[in-house]
């Protein structure tokens, strides 16, 4: 076991940022914990990360706590924050000199492991960091971060403000690090990158709402789940949809909109109300379900649970 999270809560002021969040993360897994801004990664991270003090729960990182053993643990883990963090008026190779030598060790003897991500921005290490562009910035500090051989890799958002060959590879890099036997932790608000971890995690304010395999995520699909595309878009349909009761869900897809029903009947009904609104482009499908739906499915079920819990006379205080 790599990362062991018990019931940890964290909260800032009156605002929870973690509720009660328990996963185990095995040892060289690919682990994704995917979800909107403000879902809690961050903080999580931070926490295994030593940075923060978790206010009830336990962390182990390699058999480690966080809080006791934070230094033990800050010479066994690599951390790229979302926000870059390095010296932004060193040059590249500075950059990675320094780290290498605040863990004593140099970038001659971990070259090895950092090669293939290094070469790409190799060309401009005499350029300062503050002059790089998203993408080599990215570079920089995953090479920064791996400098010292780290036994898990922890990387927040780390895709998030570059463009999208970047980001393609980005994850090649990461697959490469990983047949190295380096534990990675990823977060990203990008569902389509969950199809590239081992498991994910599905994060909503503040709490964990599955964790699974992308493959299994895929096939828990809703049962009536539908496709609306139109020439003149699928936002123009949506208040529309979102109208009916008898519409769990309808949000954005690309240029199409997906439906969420709970039965066929439903399905009847929110056709013949399309066929009334005279548009010869619009087309209206069945669909299999992806990770976004499964998602989104999540996130009914748990608003409907705060609203059941809300409304329950026995959790009111007078």
């Amino acid at each position: 076991m790599s990362i062991l999270v018990e019931k940890v809560s964290k909260s800032f002021e009156s605002v929870p940022a973690l509720k009660e969040v328990s996963l185990q993360i095995e040892a060289g897994e690919l682990f994704g914990l995917i979800g909107p801004d403000g879902a809690g990664k961050t903080t999580l991270f931070r926490i295994m990360a030593s940075l923060l003090v978790p206010e009830s729960g336990h962390c182990r990182m390699l058999g480690y706590d966080v809080v006791s053993d934070y230094k033990e643990i800050r010479n066994m883990i690599g951390y790229m924050p979302g926000r870059f963090s390095l010296y932004m008026d060193l040059s590249v190779e500075e950059n990675l000199d320094f780290y290498a030598r605040v863990f004593g060790t140099s970038v001659h003897d971990n070259y090895d492991l950092i090669k293939d991500v290094y070469e790409q921005i190799r060309p401009f290490r005499k350029r300062r960091a503050g002059k790089l562009s998203g993408g080599m910035k990215q570079k920089l500090a995953l090479s920064c971060a791996l400098i010292h051989r780290p036994r898990i890799l922890i990387l927040d958002e780390p895709t998030t403000g570059v463009d999208a060959l970047s980001r393609q590879e980005f994850w090649e890099m990461l697959k490469k690090i990983q047949a190295e036997g380096i534990t990675i932790v990823v977060s990203t608000p990008y569902m389509d990158e969950a199809e590239r971890c081992d498991r994910v995690a599905l994060m909503h304010r503040a709490k964990i709402l599955q964790v699974a395999r992308p493959g299994e995520l895929r096939s828990q699909k809703e049962e009536y789940l539908y496709a609306l595309r139109s020439a003149k878009g699928g936002y123009t349909y949506l208040s529309k949809l979102r109208g009916l009761p008898v519409v769990k869900y309808a949000h954005l897809f690309g240029d199409s909109l997906h439906v969420g029903l709970s039965s066929a009947r439903d399905a009847a009904l929110v056709e013949s109300k399309l066929k009334k609104m005279q548009d010869a482009t619009l087309r209206w499908e069945a669909i299999d379900a992806g990770i976004e739906d499964r998602f989104m499915a999540l996130l009914i079920e748990e608003d409907k649970k705060e609203e059941e819990s809300q409304n329950n006379p026995e959790n009111k205080t007078f």
